[in-house]
């Protein structure tokens, strides 16, 4: 039997320092792209320069970078396109990741003349890619890698693996989901004029919504308001709903369920929208954030080539964390080790909206939707500050969040993670201090030289 191959793990790169925390962590490969052709706009520090930076760091490492160049075009972006493009393909990134058959043709033309280097196209997430016949499609026009939608399961991303054995394949195992298909969502264009299909998404999934009921106009059959009880509860109703009818499956089916019932974001009194349930579950905002650690076993042993997370505008911390478990979990699954919940636990430190495989397994509809809360939640630690330097035994720490002597602060570094109780502190000038408070801060506290570069987590009490 022929050994089992490792997939490439794929990190998110918002900055040059995140790209390099994700090749110390484990990374083999990192994507960045720029700001008017990836769908990051916003908080994406990669214009040409960086990337030439980025290009040449990641070379010189052995490892890969790959320019995002995935957004759905208007006609004036796409007049610009190529000249924009030109010095990108120029410094020679290892692929650029693309969703426009127009786009793709004219670089692909301009390979074929010669006007451009030979560069790998890798196919984005926007595209879609749901079946092996259009995997199989994308593989004639020249694409050299697929980049899977995240509506696929495992048994169906096997059978693409099956019926495409030449064509590399990327399936995302880490990150924040859309409500949308694959990300092609119009909220954020609705409410703000911000396109998330050109890289300006607002998250208006994410925002504070109430809901009002309603009934319908007998004349133009549109859904009007009615008073509702102002101390309406959310959470009680749902919890009632649930002991009155099942999200999935056969149990009686309670009468409201099948009510119109109208949505009030908080930010926007008065504009009320329809909003429906059926048997299945309420499909609106708000999605938990995906977390496939336990499924790196299958889909290693599938033979999917590269396996991504999610995550350019997230923070230092997330990087360095999700590459150092991931590549952890890979390392396991081809060794054949069993995998370990540990690794869990340590994504449980992550700030997120609940975790779910998505559709990788399917389950029911509840599983994918967190209903209580837009915002994330801190488990088992907390990220707390960021080690500068390391001089006599004592670490200089940028604060991030408060932490106390007399915590667990939890080491993170490449060299391996370690626990620790902080006994003491000091402030710059020396003098020994209890808290600190937050950011902007800096603090010392005894530390070992190897450690510095670090990250520290402060660990939760349970």
């Amino acid at each position: 039997m022929s050994p089992i191959r490792s997939p490439e793990l794929l990190l998110p790169a918002g900055s040059l320092d995140k790209m390099r925390a994700a090749f110390d962590f484990g990374a083999d490969a990192v994507y960045a792209g720029q700001p008017r052709y990836s769908l990051r706009a916003r908080n994406n520090e990669f214009k040409l320069e960086q990337i030439e930076i980025g290009i040449a760091e990641a070379h010189a490492r052995g490892k890969k970078f790959f320019v995002t160049s995935n957004l759905l075009p208007h006609n004036d972006k796409v007049r610009t396109y190529l000249r924009d493009i030109e010095p990108v393909i120029a410094l020679r990134p290892d692929a650029l990741i693309m969703a426009d058959p127009g786009l793709i043709m004219m670089v692909r033309e301009g390979m074929d003349t010669g006007n451009y280097n030979d560069v790998h196209i890798h196919l984005s997430v926007q595209a879609n890619t749901v079946n092996y016949m259009a995997v199989k499609f994308w593989q004639k026009v020249g694409v050299q890698r697929i980049i899977l939608s995240r509506e696929l399961s495992l048994d169906e991303i096997e059978k693409i693996r099956q019926e495409c054995p030449d064509m590399e394949l990327e399936v995302f195992v880490h990150g924040a989901l859309c409500i949308a298909y694959s990300g092609r969502c119009l909220l954020s264009g609705y409410f703000n004029r911000r396109d998330s299909n050109q890289g300006t998404c607002t998250n208006a999934c994410r925002w504070n919504y109430s809901t009002q009921a309603s009934a319908v106009d007998p004349n133009t059959g549109e859904a009007i308001a009615l008073a509702m009880d102002s101390g309406f509860d959310f959470n009680a109703a749902q919890q009632e709903a649930e002991q009155s009818f099942a999200a999935c499956g056969g149990s009686a089916r309670h009468p409201a369920a099948d009510q119109v019932y109208l949505l009030e974001e908080a930010g926007r009194p008065g504009q009320l929208m329809p909003i429906m349930e059926d048997e299945h579950g309420t499909y609106i905002m708000n999605s938990k954030d995906l977390r496939a650690v336990e499924h790196v076993e299958r889909l290693v042993k599938i033979g999917v080539d590269s396996l991504k997370i999610e995550g350019r505008t997230k923070s230092l911390y997330y990087v360095a964390r999700t590459a150092q478990t991931y590549r952890r979990a890979i390392d396991d699954a081809v060794a054949g080790r069993p995998f370990n919940p540990t690794l869990i636990t340590e994504l449980e430190g992550l700030a997120n909206r609940g975790f779910t495989s998505g559709f990788l397994e399917r389950r029911p509809s509840q599983d994918y939707q967190n209903y209580e809360t837009g915002h994330s939640d801190i488990g088992h630690s907390h990220f707390v500050g960021e080690v500068r330097s390391v001089v006599d035994g004592w670490a200089e720490v940028e604060v991030k969040n408060k932490f106390l002597v007399g915590d667990q602060i939890e080491v993170i570094h490449p060299s391996g993670n370690h626990t620790v109780t902080l006994e003491q502190m000091r402030n710059l000038d020396g003098d020994a201090i209890t808290v600190a408070p937050g950011s902007p801060l800096q603090v010392r506290i005894p530390l070992d030289g190897r450690y510095a570069g670090a990250l520290l987590a402060r660990v939760m009490p349970v």
